[in-house]
């Protein structure tokens, strides 16, 4: 048990000016947010960023209807007045944080932007590298109005290079990083590949860990400066391995689906049930042994070309049909608990529904109840580390859009009651975006 308990998490009296969009910047701002930073969410009213409050500001009942997939969820499929304040994507991320708006296509929503940045200590961006030039905010631009101030850049190629204006998603990363090409099956090609995005979660982990490494190095020298954070050269690598074979074998990694080094069974089983299964993987003969006798000891399975490791694996297709002869008669918890019980490595595939009936992250108290004013009452997913000494949790829904211009402008700014008018007239200063933003 820890000696004593901290009640003030560790970023505290840290601000973060939050130029991140969609996902690899925004995770970055949620860790940060997380352990106490301040993380402002600077968001433009002139102009939807796609991917990031929504695909569209206000998406047509229509297409939510046609189209009842994650990127137009919304509670109960429907958009709702402010749609940008329901979508899941966006929920997910933004909590702990704050938000507040300006036009950042005029000169005075830039010169609002940079007084921000001016009692910020870390900026953190995810755009185009022209994008935040032609605005006027890169880190020699930003670092005239705050000396010591770390900025965070996050582009997908970097600053520089014949890539760097390149607009990228998480998906064009993996492809570029090589992800893609690997992800599929040894008879499929890589047309036959959906999307992930390990590359954001990557790069937003990373992100955050160079911005605590700056903080660390302000604190000792008194000196900010630009962290420049290619979100491709954050995901290569992850697959070191695959490349440093071609380097020293001249071997192409190619896609093995759920092959592993000579496992074999190695793969996900179809279990009874709607859509259920389980992962098995045999990496001994040991485990082969487990597995036998947990199936009851079928007559095949002492068939002599599978009594080696070596064997097994030459003929793991043939064993895969036999191993899923036997799981689907089974539900998949009870075959994951009993293949455990005879030392067998196994585990269920939860889906989102088992996720949140999980045992053990309910026993863990994972998941945390949170009310939001235009979507209700939910349970979502919490804290990603405990630290012994340092309790934590949400401390704050997501934040609708510009629900904190008061504090900003008035408290932080020291903008007057008359100051405050006029930049609501001049289109700053709102909590929805203009009819024409569609």
């Amino acid at each position: 048990m820890p000696s004593s308990v901290n009640n003030r998490l560790p970023l505290e009296g840290i601000r973060v000016a939050d130029l991140s969009l969609v996902l690899a910047g925004t995770n970055a701002c949620t860790l940060l947010a997380d352990w106490g930073a301040e993380v402002i969410r600077l968001e433009p009213l002139q102009n939807f960023q796609p991917n990031t409050r929504g695909r569209m500001a206000r998406p047509s009942q229509a297409i939510l209807d046609s189209a009842r997939v994650w990127v137009y969820a919304y509670p109960d499929f429907k958009p709702g007045k402010r749609p940008w304040n329901r979508w899941p994507f966006f929920q997910v991320h933004a909590r702990n944080k704050l938000s507040m708006t300006m036009d950042m296509k005029s000169p005075e929503g830039i010169d609002i932007l940079k007084k921000i940045v001016s009692i910020s200590d870390i900026v953190i961006e995810n755009n185009v590298p022209e994008t935040v030039t032609k605005l006027g905010i890169d880190y020699p631009a930003l670092r005239k109005v705050k000396p010591d101030i770390i900025m965070v850049r996050m582009p997908a190629y970097g600053l520089n290079g014949p890539y760097a204006n390149y607009r990228s998603l998480g998906s064009h990363l993996e492809g570029t990083a090589g992800h893609t090409f690997i992800r599929g099956y040894e008879d499929s090609d890589p047309t036959m590949t959906e999307d992930i995005y390990f590359g954001d979660a990557a790069a937003a982990a990373t992100a955050c860990f160079a911005a605590a490494a700056a903080l660390h190095e302000l604190r000792r020298t008194g000196r900010g400066q630009l962290i420049e954070l290619a979100q491709v050269e954050s995901l290569i690598p992850y697959f070191g391995d695959m490349l440093l074979d071609y380097q020293m074998n001249k071997r192409v990694a190619g896609p093995k689906g759920n092959d592993l080094g000579n496992f074999a069974p190695h793969n996900a089983y179809q279990c009874s049930g709607d859509d259920r299964w389980v992962a098995i993987a045999v990496g001994s003969d040991a485990e082969w042994q487990g597995l036998v006798k947990a199936m009851g000891t079928p007559d095949w399975a002492s068939d002599p070309s599978f009594a080696t490791q070596a064997g097994r694996y030459k003929r793991r297709r043939l064993l895969d049909e036999r191993v899923t002869q036997w799981t689907r008669q089974h539900d998949n918890q009870w075959v994951m608990a009993r293949l455990q019980s005879f030392g067998v490595p196994a585990g269920v595939l939860n889906d989102e529904r088992d996720a949140y009936a999980d045992p053990h992250l309910n026993a863990r108290g994972f998941f945390e109840t949170l009310t939001h004013s235009d979507t209700g009452t939910h349970r979502y997913p919490g804290i990603i580390w405990k630290m012994a000494r340092t309790p934590n949790k949400i401390r704050t829904p997501p934040p609708t859009l510009g629900e904190h211009n008061k504090y900003a402008y008035r408290e932080l700014l020291c903008v007057g009651d008359d100051e405050y008018k006029r930049l609501e007239a001049a289109g700053h200063i709102g909590d929805e975006y203009p009819p024409h933003v569609a």
